[in-house]
């Protein structure tokens, strides 16, 4: 492990004096700040970090990605502050280690659709700048690879958190190699028995599929030749085992039906070329009906560009090709991080904090607002920086400090998350503590904000909080509240004096307290006397007209009873 592999894997633009220093700086201070900590495998902590900084180099991102990269897990698992960070590496770095960090909280622990939607755009939400979201990726990607070291039950959890969210997150950014990686690696651990058919059956179908293809390829090359077209490159690609799965239920796991098993691809250097080929390819050999998808004319939702078409070729055995420029190479190898390695431009020496932009999905897809946002920028790079992504502008995503994320209004408080989770927790909140600092209950929620609820048995909401929550669902609780105080206000200021004519016994008064008491009515005064022979009882109580005549209805069932009448005071 050394800085040289670091800077040489980043092939599309030599780093200069400056960036060197940077990218060394951090080096040294990954390695000494995690030196005496080692990884469940047993190997050394700082490999982790070293081969996170790697992959984003392959990724052709910048030098500070790549600093940043180093350090990321150094504000979390060593004893250095954010804020030592901060004083040696600057705000830019440590703004994107704090990103990382925050991300690093986040814990998926079901098969909830819309919980994994709401952690995807939490990591949306939390990375103003899009290179958080390369970094933990990055991150990500090693841990998996390293995923044997931990025990099944955290394999089975870090496994499907990575299928569900970061395998997905990597698609919508336009990533397929890696998305296709990290469904494979988390496939391994979620399917075993599925997992190991495929590698029973496959690998000798995948060598035959190849030695078919070194066929095809000498022949395709000649042709094109013959055309006066000089292609790139012609490679395999092969079908990932998770996708393939997929595909083999549709067919009911008939091998044979999978045609894209192994595919051949083709690099050529213009989009004219790719239709070209294409052209030339048909008459080489018969096109199946039905299996031309031209990707370059109609782009997917994620930016992914290519022709693919399914021939007849030798022994008339369905082959599949997939037509390509190398930018679009590059770009479905990378998404996003693609547009990096065309960024030429010097990098700041002060991080400006822009105010950020949102992207509406249900208007414009994440790659194909960049790929229109460069037509206006001159320089890709503000282009990405000034941009965050895929989360409407009215939304705040916060999490409970069991790792669930509550999606909440732009402007909600920690009254809102409390009804959020439960009515009663919201009625008897008496506090929050936001990532573990005491706030008012008005504090404005930010996405990433860690929230804990303080509570007290037999609190009531207060009337003033209706002058700052935001969420429907908390203004209803707290109007039904006040409205239930009121009314039993309303009730406790009315009196109501019962007069009893009775006959004489023995714990009578007893019998009709017992009564009053169980219908929940406070009785503030009992009278007795004699008059005229009549022995009379008067009783003062808490009680409005309504529920004086139905407590009549009940004492009237005691025979001793012989009249019952009120009077409201």
């Amino acid at each position: 492990m050394n800085v040289k592999d670091i800077l040489l894997a980043r092939k599309s633009k030599l780093f200069n004096k400056e960036e060197i220093n940077i990218i060394e700086k951090a080096f040294n201070f990954s390695q000494k700040a995690h030196q005496n900590q080692k990884r469940k495998s047993g190997e050394p902590y700082f490999n982790h970090c070293y081969q996170t900084a790697l992959k984003l180099a392959q990724w052709q991102l910048d030098a500070t990605t790549i600093a940043a990269g180093f350090i990321h897990d150094t504000a979390e698992d060593t004893d250095i502050l954010l804020e030592s960070i901060k004083n040696e590496f600057g705000e830019e770095i440590a703004f994107l280690v704090d990103g990382v960090t925050k991300i690093g909280h986040l814990k998926y622990r079901d098969r909830n659709d819309q919980q994994a939607e709401n952690i995807r755009k939490m990591i949306l939400a939390l990375s103003q700048d899009i290179r958080v979201i390369f970094i933990k990726l990055a991150d990500r990607l090693h841990n998996m690879k390293t995923l044997s070291a931990v025990p099944p039950q955290k394999q089975k959890r870090i496994a499907l958190e990575t299928a569900e969210i970061y395998a997905p997150l990597a698609h919508r950014l336009g990533m397929a190699n890696l998305a296709g990686e990290l469904e494979d690696l988390a496939f391994f651990y979620l399917h075993p028995s599925e997992y190991e058919w495929l590698e029973k059956n496959i690998k000798d179908k995948y060598e035959e599929r190849e030695k078919y293809l070194e066929k095809i390829k000498l022949i395709t090359e000649k042709t094109l030749k013959e055309n006066n077209i000089k292609p790139l490159k012609i490679d395999f690609r092969t079908k990932r085992y998770s996708s393939l799965y997929k595909k083999l239920f549709r067919y009911n796991m008939n091998l044979d039906e999978v045609y894209d098993l192994v595919a051949l691809r083709i690099i050529v250097k213009t989009v004219e070329e790719c239709y070209s080929v294409l052209g030339i390819i048909h008459q080489l050999w018969a096109p199946l009906p039905g299996k031309i998808k031209d990707y370059i004319a109609l782009p997917k939702q994620n930016g992914y560009q290519s022709i693919h078409t399914t021939v007849f070729c030798l022994n008339n055995k369905p082959t599949e090709f997939q037509i390509r420029t190398e930018e679009m190479h590059q770009k479905a190898e990378s998404g996003i991080a693609a547009y990096w390695a065309y960024s030429q431009a010097k990098e700041t020496k002060t991080y400006q904090k822009s105010k950020p932009i949102f992207a509406n999905q249900k208007e414009i897809t994440i790659v194909e607002q960049l790929r229109n946002w460069q037509k206006e920028f001159s320089d890709p790079k503000e282009a990405i920086q000034s941009l965050k992504i895929d989360i409407l502008e009215d939304q705040v995503f916060t999490l409970t400090p069991k790792g669930r994320v509550i999606n909440l209004p732009l402007g909600s408080t920690p009254v809102d998350f409390a009804y959020a989770i439960h009515s009663d927790i919201g009625d008897q909140c008496i506090g929050s503590k936001i990532n573990n600092k005491i706030v008012p209950l008005d504090y404005q929620l930010q996405s990433g904000d860690l929230v804990e609820i303080l509570t007290q048995k037999n609190k009531k909401p207060s009337k003033s909080w209706l002058e700052f929550i935001k969420t429907s669902l908390a203004k209803k609780h707290v109007k039904s509240s006040i409205r239930k105080s009121e009314k039993l206000i309303t009730q406790n200021s009315n009196m109501a004096e019962l007069k009893l004519v009775v006959e004489d016994k023995i714990g009578l008064i007893k019998d009709i307290s017992s009564i009053i008491s169980k219908n929940h009515i406070n009785i503030k005064n009992i009278n007795t006397s004699t008059n005229k022979g009549q022995n009379i009882i008067k009783i003062l109580c808490g009680i409005d007209k309504e529920k004086a005549e139905k407590l009549i209805l009940k004492l009237k069932k005691l025979k001793e009873i012989k009249e019952i009448s009120y009077k409201i005071i």
